[in-house]
This record gives structure tokens, C-alpha cells and sequence, in this order.
């Protein structure tokens, strides 16, 4: 839906400026993936300062976590965070409770679809798979919208028979044994991140939400037959995602609450240092792996308390201490979030191939790789911010 500033409309909706300068740093980092860093690292094997950039600019190969692995779960999280303003904005303008839950249903959808549709591009028909970011939030989200209704105590409940609920379902599910065909399901036998013992339920591609994809996804046209998939990301994750949400949810109705800001503060310190610490150990333990591309429980709990510690800091800066101008670029585009994540991923190669031609393959040629192609492909990033700044000055917004 596309919304436009006019006279006589209704107020403008409250927002978290706060909530709005972390979206917009978390979609500006997403973004910055058409920068290739870790290719430009490549060519600073030995440079300790390219190899920590290569490593928080890309996802770790199974367990543990770099910044890179922490977007989705700010964005998600962040999706629970705005939900009780979303609603208050939208009753303040008058919709009934039949409107808000058509809303949320059609947010639901719609988010899938556009996962799939972006998932799907430079493809000869359309790719069914659920995994991304978009399709994992739409998947959750009517359950969170529920959720949304319910006391915190409900929502604490929820959230914790989701987590065990999950983790049991590995736990019981096989482990691959001793002659397990780990190519059959496109890991190489000797791949050095395979897990061990216990931990091993919750191996690449050979666990219990690895066999539901065989099943489900196969339930969809395909140009040939769901084996795995090749990074083992799963559609059951949008499970333990709803968790995060719910995380977010609690995150946000404290922020709405009436208790002062100095309590929201600690609240949100001390909830996100209890989620490092029990995600942590649970982790250690072996009791359950920390793998962000299965969201295991262990993981929801460390990842979210991460991000419980950055809305932390944004809330102390700005809503708190009042630095709010500072912000303007990052709020500009966490208030066209869906816009950026489209041009992301739609509009990269375009833009920077743009600039090559329309400047001249010469100016950057001239550059020393691997600068060379940087600087198109950064000029391209510039440019997608701009057009977000650009729409929030004349109230353009897409929103879902």
C-alpha cells in the first residue's frame, strides 16, 4: 500500500524514532552485501583488519554468529517491537477489530508472496521455498497478531512451549548415524562443522525440519525434485522466528508501558544480557547448538538478547537523551524498510551497471582492483539510500 501525506488526513501515527534509526541501520547493513567486502578481504589474506570485515559481512558456516547473522533477527525482532504502536495508530484512526485482523492477513500473505517473488527472479517459473526473511515473518505472523491480544504472562508461555515444543522435536527426531549419505543430502562427509554426539540432531540438512522441506516443498511445482537446500535453511524456522517476534512483542509493550524510561532501560539491558548468557551456555553445554540458519532455541535466546542490547542503546540515545537529528538518514529509511529490501535485491546490478555505462567503464578501470568495481556497486548503495530519503521527504511510504 502505497500512503501519501495530504491535508485534513487523519493524525500522523506515533512512531518510536528510536525503533525507526535501528530498522534503518539494520536494512543500510543489510543493503551494504552488493559492496562484496568479502571479496575485496580475498585479497588481504594476511590484513587482521579485512579478515574481521570479511567475517561480519557474511553468515558463519553453521554454529556460533557474526553481525552479519544478526539482521534477520533485528528485523525480525523489530517486526514484534512495532506491533502494539502499529495497532494503537490504526484503532486511533478508527479501524474496528474485523479490519485489523483482515490487515494482519493480508500482511501475512502478502509477505510471502513477496518472498517468493523475490526469491524467484532470474528463474524460469516461480521457486516455492519459505526461508527468507519476509516469507518467515509473514509465516508467524498472524500467530504474533494473536499473541498481540494477549496478556504477557500468555505471551511468556507462548514463547517458551514454542522454544521447548521445537527443540524437542530435533532432540527426538534421528540423528544421522555412522553410514548417514551426508552427499545424498549435499554436505560433503568431511565437512569440518559437522556436529557430534548429542548436537549431531541438529546437523546441516539432516535433521528433523531438513526432512519436512522434502516433504513440503515438493507439495509445489518444481523445475526438478526439493532435496536440500544449499546453505540448510529451513521453512520451520518461521517457528522459532515467532518467538523472536514474540521477544520483540514484549520488548514493545514494555516501551509502550508506562513505567518509566529509566525501567525500560534496565529491563531491556538486563532481558538481552539473561538471552546472551542462557543461549550461550545452552550452546556450550551442547544441550542445544547455536545455528543461525535453523534458528535453533538456543540461538532465538542469544540472537535476541543481542538485539534486545542495540534497541537498548538506540532508545538510550534518542528517545531518552533526545539526540534525535543525527538520525534523520537512518529513520528515513527504517520508514521504508519493505522499499530498500526490494531495491536491494532487485535494483543492484542495475544501478551499478548503470553507472559503468553511463560514466564509462574508463573512470573505473583506472582503479586498482579490486576498487574497481567497488566504487560502481557503492555509488549504487548511495543511490538507493537517497531514493529513501527522497520519498520520506515527500511522504511516500510502501508499507505492508
Amino acid at each position: 500500500m502505497l500512503g501519501m501525506g495530504a491535508t485534513n488526513s487523519p493524525p500522523a501515527p506515533v512512531r518510536l524514532a528510536s525503533l525507526d534509526a535501528f530498522r534503518g541501520l539494520t536494512m543500510l547493513y543489510m543493503a551494504s552485501e552488493i559492496w562484496r567486502l568479502s571479496a575485496i578481504a580475498r585479497s588481504f589474506p594476511e590484513n587482521a583488519f579485512w579478515q574481521f570485515i570479511a567475517f561480519n559481512t557474511d553468515h558463519v558456516q553453521w554454529t556460533g554468529g557474526s553481525a552479519w547473522d544478526l539482521i534477520q533477527p533485528a528485523f525480525t525482532f523489530m517486526v514484534g517491537v512495532a506491533l502494539p504502536w502499529s495497532v494503537a495508530n490504526r484503532r486511533a484512526r478508527g479501524q474496528g477489530l474485523r479490519n485489523l485482523w483482515l490487515h494482519a492477513l493480508w500482511r501475512s500473505v502478502a509477505l510471502v508472496a513477496l518472498g517468493v517473488f523475490l526469491r524467484s527472479t532470474s528463474r524460469p517459473t516461480t521457486y516455492f521455498t519459505f526461508e527468507d526473511v519476509l516469507s518467515q515473518i509473514g509465516l508467524g505472523y498472524l500467530f504474533l497478531f494473536l499473541l498481540a491480544w494477549q496478556s504477557k504472562r500468555v505471551q511468556i508461555v507462548a514463547v517458551t512451549l514454542i522454544l521447548i515444543g521445537y527443540w524437542a522435536a530435533f532432540a527426538l527426531y534421528p540423528a544421522p548415524g555412522p553410514g548417514f549419505d551426508f552427499a545424498s543430502v549435499g554436505v560433503r562427509a568431511e565437512w569440518p562443522h559437522h556436529l557430534q554426539g548429542f548436537a549431531s540432531h541438529w546437523d546441516k540438512n539432516s535433521n528433523f525440519a531438513a526432512a519436512f522441506d522434502q516433504w513440503f516443498l515438493n507439495l509445489f511445482p518444481r523445475e526438478k525434485p526439493f532435496v536440500y537446500n544449499g546453505g540448510g535453511y529451513l521453512t520451520l524456522s518461521f517457528v522459532p522466528s515467532l518467538a523472536t517476534m514474540i521477544f520483540g512483542l514484549l520488548a514493545g509493550g514494555l516501551l509502550k508501558s508506562e513505567k518509566s524510561t529509566r525501567d525500560k532501560l534496565r529491563w531491556l539491558i538486563g532481558a538481552g544480557l539473561a538471552g546472551i548468557v542462557i543461549g550461550w551456555l545452552f550452546g556450550v553445554t551442547g544441550i542445544c547448538p547455536v545455528v543461525k540458519r535453523i534458528w535453533t532455541p538456543s540461538w532465538t535466546l542469544l540472537s535476541a538478547g543481542w538485539v534486545c542490547l542495540l534497541l537498548a542503546a538506540f532508545y538510550w540515545v534518542i528517545d531518552i537523551r533526545g539526540k534525535v537529528s543525527w538520525s534523520y538518514g537512518l529513520r528515513a529509511v527504517g520508514m521504508n524498510s519493505i522499499a530498500m529490501y526490494c531495491m536491494a535485491h532487485l535494483w543492484d546490478r542495475f544501478l551499478s551497471q548503470s553507472f559503468k555505462i553511463h560514466f564509462g567503464w574508463n573512470i573505473f578501470s583506472r582503479l586498482a582492483p579490486p576498487w574497481s568495481n567497488f566504487v560502481a556497486l557503492f555509488l549504487a548503495w548511495c543511490v538507493m539510500w537517497w531514493i529513501c530519503v527522497w520519498m520520506d521527504r515527500k511522504r511516500l511510504y510502501i508499507r505492508i
